[in-house]
């Protein structure tokens, strides 16, 4: 029998991030390890039809087979859009700050 796979699925939200250590079986697809980690139940926000999914920061459909060590991760939508925040920003004519740059 081959072994197993190392899976981890992640659901990064603003004040934790739960991350749930898997053990599936070779052949396991994105879903099924979404859905073994349980954390459909316990964040019904998550709606795999709108939230994007990725492995290790590179979007995945949910039928995409899984390698051993993996990290499925379920991405939170966009409140707003960082291109169009920094272009009313500009429009506004304010100044973005950054951490130890200088003040007007």
């Amino acid at each position: 029998m081959s072994e197993m796979l190392a899976i981890e699925v992640i659901y990064a939200l603003p004040t934790k991030q739960p991350l749930i250590s898997l053990k599936l079986p070779p052949g396991s697809t994105v879903r099924q390890a979404i859905d073994a980690s349980g954390l459909l139940p316990k964040y019904p926000e998550i709606d795999l039809a709108k939230n994007k999914i990725g492995v290790f920061a590179r979007l995945t459909k949910l039928d995409a087979p899984l390698r051993d060590h993996d990290r499925v991760e379920i991405y939170r939508p966009l409140i707003a859009d960082p291109k169009e925040v920094r272009k009313q920003r500009a429009a506004e004519g304010k100044v973005m700050k950054k951490g130890s740059g200088e003040s007007e």
